[in-house]
């Protein structure tokens, strides 16, 4: 006899459960739909699940058919006139009612008129008169709700019946809803292959309609900018922010699973650590009239005001552009309310900046100039110093750049990963950056399949052989003269930037090399020292510097690293070579005075990592709240 094992008869095995999420004990839809069988396992089991209604739509139930009206019996019309003492009764009438027999022998002789002609001032019989007309019943309809909880790609169909909650109060897309019911199977099974039959609902949070800036029909992602605050419910936006949080997982895996301390660097700092670049300025000021200290962040070169009209003109740009466009009616009416606003602050602020013109020229105010920092641009020298001591360290957060250039691939504030590694030289730094690159996008492939079949879809098709491609291969090893030499013999086009000696690569000379000639990554070294920051180690030939940049293919410079310079009169003239403030550094100095090693290191740019990985163009669109110049909303 052949034993049947619950591995060979599905029907056999258990059910699988649902477990909720621990701290609000509703299930997530990723729990109930990232699965091989799209979640049928679970067709049966009653859940609480919450989340925001993308689309909606409503079903009318049809009428039932009106009851017929109930005839009394002719026998029962006698009796009943009988009971309540109507003397006006025949005797044919009687037996009429008593015998019905009688009755339909006297209807076939002809007898039905013997009432009219021998009894004249007898009574008619009547039928019974008509009750009054009751109200039709209620219309009765079916609410269907694709819901969202941001777990996952997936939505899951909600249906809700008019006797459980008003279907109009559930309908406007951005709803949100928290609904207990149980998982079934949809009668027709289309995309959907369960759906949840609510048959209670716990919570409603309703949207201001007129004010809602998404809608069913897409929004541009432009304008999607201007609303940070909604938009991660829009599916682009919630995959992009889960492949962000999986690379910023596997970054930290990667680092502490080679034996690197995580180490939080200042965000305020009195150090320019590249030594070229346009720094946040935080300004202490003080008011002597009233004693009164007042605390703001300005750039060192720009003003609010220009802020805020830069803002409000490129508003404008895209409310034209929404007026020519055949754009949907709700993106339109919230980018010209977004306008309006814009350009009340606008006014405000010239009203203020007037008021504040006239009291900053009063000689009552000084400012102490001996307090001013910077907010970081990098942490390098700061990690460096963890590494003199701990070995090999790395650091993740924001880093700030003063730039007003309107680029797709820079914002003010951008995430950085910076490493730093005591004991090793320019070789390690490169290895080291080339396995953490690979190992981000090779994670992203495994574990956000889901989210990664949806980028395929939607944004970039070829999204899954590229970047396999990318982290099976290696990248084109050149030093920085190699790459001038190819570029020199290119005859099909025109580059806008001459090559010279030191002159730092353009954006444009990188894209035509990683994108046209050699259509991978390519890692570029030896740089010359004009173009790198003072703390990269001297090559013996005094012109280049021990640096290294890892270019990649619609994105451009990804990592950029270096050794640093360990010999402290190297350090001391490079500092008076880009005329540095001497006194800034000297804690810096002070480190290569006492118990110094030779360090390699290098800074990944994570935004553009996300970017390489998601096939999007601009940065702004992979940062949860992009900071740039004219653009920064909350």
């Amino acid at each position: 006899m052949a034993i049947i094992t619950r591995q060979q008869d599905p029907q056999l095995q258990p059910q699988p459960s649902l477990l909720p999420f621990k701290y609000s004990h509703r299930v997530l839809l990723k729990t109930l739909l990232d699965r091989q069988d799209g979640g049928r396992a679970f067709a049966g089991q009653r859940v609480v699940v919450g989340g925001w209604v993308k689309t909606s739509k409503e079903v009318q139930k049809p009428l039932p058919p009106p009851a017929p009206a109930a005839s009394v019996p002719h026998e029962e019309r006698f009796i009943d006139r009988e009971k309540k003492g109507d003397k006006d009764i025949s005797c044919v009438e009687m037996l009429q009612s008593r015998i019905p027999l009688i009755r339909s022998i006297w209807e076939v002789f002809g007898g039905g008129g013997y009432g009219r002609s021998h009894a004249p001032s007898r009574k008619r019989i009547e039928s019974a008169p008509p009750k009054p007309a009751t109200p039709p019943p209620p219309q009765l309809s079916t609410a269907y709700l694709l819901i969202t909880d941001g777990s996952c790609v997936a939505s899951l169909q909600v249906v809700v019946e008019s006797s459980v909650a008003q279907p109009s109060n559930l309908l406007p897309t951005g709803t949100c809803i928290l609904v207990e019911g149980q998982i079934e199977r949809p009668a027709k099974e289309g995309k959907h292959v369960i759906e949840l039959k609510a048959d209670k609902v716990l919570h409603i949070g309703t949207v201001d309609v007129d004010k809602y800036p998404l809608s069913k029909k897409r929004v541009p992602l432009e304008m999607l900018r201007d609303f940070p605050q909604f938009r991660p419910r829009t599916t682009t936006v919630a995959t992009v922010m889960r492949i962000r949080n999986a690379l910023s997982f596997a970054t930290h895996s990667f680092f502490n699973g080679q034996g690197f301390l995580d180490v939080q660097i200042p965000i305020i700092t009195t150090t320019d650590c590249e030594g070229f670049g346009k720094l946040f300025q935080v300004t202490g000021l003080e008011q002597k009239a009233d004693k009164q200290k007042l605390s703001t962040i300005h750039e060192t070169d720009g003003v609010s005001l220009d802020i805020v009209k830069a803002a409000a003109k490129e508003k404008s740009n895209i409310v034209e552009t929404l007026k020519r466009t055949e754009s949907n009616r709700e993106a339109l009416a919230a980018a010209v309310q977004d306008l309006r606003k814009t350009n009340e602050l606008v006014s405000q602020l010239e009203a203020i900046e007037k008021k504040n013109l006239k009291s900053l020229s009063s000689k009552d105010e000084a400012v102490d100039a001996s307090r001013d920092l910077f907010l970081t641009v990098s942490g390098r020298l700061h990690l460096e110093s963890y590494a003199c001591a701990l070995g090999n360290v790395y650091s993740f957060g924001p880093r700030f750049q003063a730039d007003k250039t309107d680029s797709a691939k820079h914002a003010s504030e951008m995430w950085m990963v910076e490493v730093e590694m005591a004991f090793s030289q320019l070789r390690d730094a490169m290895n080291c950056a080339s396995d953490y690159f690979n190992h981000l996008i090779m994670y992203v492939l495994e574990t956000c399949h889901e989210d990664m079949k949806f980028i395929a879809k939607r944004i970039d098709n070829a999204c899954f052989t590229r970047l396999q491609q990318t982290a099976s291969g290696f990248p084109e090893m050149l030093s920085y003269n190699e790459v001038i030499d190819i570029l020199r013999k290119v005859e099909d086009k025109k580059f806008e930037t001459n090559f010279k000696s030191g002159v730092a690569l353009t954006a444009e000379h990188l894209s035509y090399l990683v994108d046209t000639i050699y259509k991978k990554p390519v890692m570029i070294y030896d740089y010359p020292k004009e173009a790198k920051p003072f703390y990269c180690r001297l090559n013996d030939n005094g012109r280049t510097v021990a640096a290294f940049d890892l270019v990649v293919p619609k994105v451009g410079t990804i990592i950029s690293g270096s050794q640093n310079e360990e010999r402290i009169n190297i350090i001391h003239s490079r500092i008076n070579e880009l005329v540095l403030p001497r006194e800034k550094y000297e804690w810096y100095l002070d480190l290569h005075r006492n118990g110094t090693a030779k360090n390699s290191g290098f800074t990944l740019r994570f935004d553009l990592m996300v970017l390489f990985i998601t096939g999007l163009t601009n940065v702004r669109d992979v940062i949860p709240f992009p900071r740039s110049y004219g653009k920064a909303n909350n």
